[in-house]
């Protein structure tokens, strides 16, 4: 399947952030007043992050709101490091989304450990609503770096050998990860050669996304 893209630039972060966060209250409106449920897979990054500490300003319908994460560093469940709790300080703490409904990636359990737990959540959520994704400078999205090989029926990888640290980690497959009914990338920073490659459709783990309803990468580089 290819994978169908449009790019939506902007001037700033600040209003990236905006609009992803206006993106985010827009999906959830509709999932919930569709299946009364709305799923969300998060990603880290500075402009998501930026977008998160928004939503935390929202009134919303939060009880009906069902958190998941694309990836994960395996690291104790402190660590300054960890996408959950970097969203759980700037956003999630904050409202009142019950938390059972937050499934944050056990990768203090390890890559192995960790993803077998993860693949459980990822199956009992079925099709998300709305998945949010970064890129790095390399292409890579999530946990899922250029030249890394996994098994494509996995909904969950465990990642070892990263390029960045901490080299051990916990990802939503591409597979899982394009199971949704939106996908976003966020996108900012100096990225201007890994966007050009993925315009050129180049073998890049973002290439790899392949949702029916397509990709919407929304950026400012």
């Amino acid at each position: 399947m290819t994978q169908e893209v449009t790019w939506k630039p902007y001037e700033s972060i600040d209003q990236l952030a905006e609009a992803v966060c206006q993106r985010v209250l827009d999906a959830a409106d509709k999932a919930i007043k569709a299946t009364g449920a709305f799923k969300l897979v998060l990603a880290g990054g500075t402009a998501p992050v930026k977008a998160y500490q928004l939503l935390a300003t929202k009134q919303q319908d939060w009880g009906k709101w069902h958190i998941y994460h694309g990836d994960e560093r395996c690291l104790p469940v402190d660590d300054a490091e960890r996408n959950s709790l970097v969203a759980d300080q700037k956003w999630l703490n904050l409202v009142t989304i019950p938390k059972a409904q937050i499934h944050a990636i056990p990768a203090e359990l390890g890559a192995e450990a960790g993803a077998e737990s993860y693949a459980k959540d990822v199956t009992e959520a079925g099709k998300f609503d709305l998945v949010l994704l970064g890129m790095g400078e390399d292409g890579h999205t999530a946990s899922l770096f250029p030249g890394h090989v996994h098994n494509l029926d996995e909904l969950t990888h465990a990642v070892h050998n990263s390029p960045k640290p901490p080299s051990d980690r916990v990802s939503i497959s591409a597979k899982a990860l394009s199971n949704t009914e939106e996908l976003i990338f966020v996108v900012s920073g100096a990225k201007h050669e890994a966007v050009a490659a993925w315009k050129n459709k180049q073998d890049l783990p973002v290439t790899q996304l392949c949702p029916v309803n397509g990709v919407d990468v929304l950026l400012s580089i």
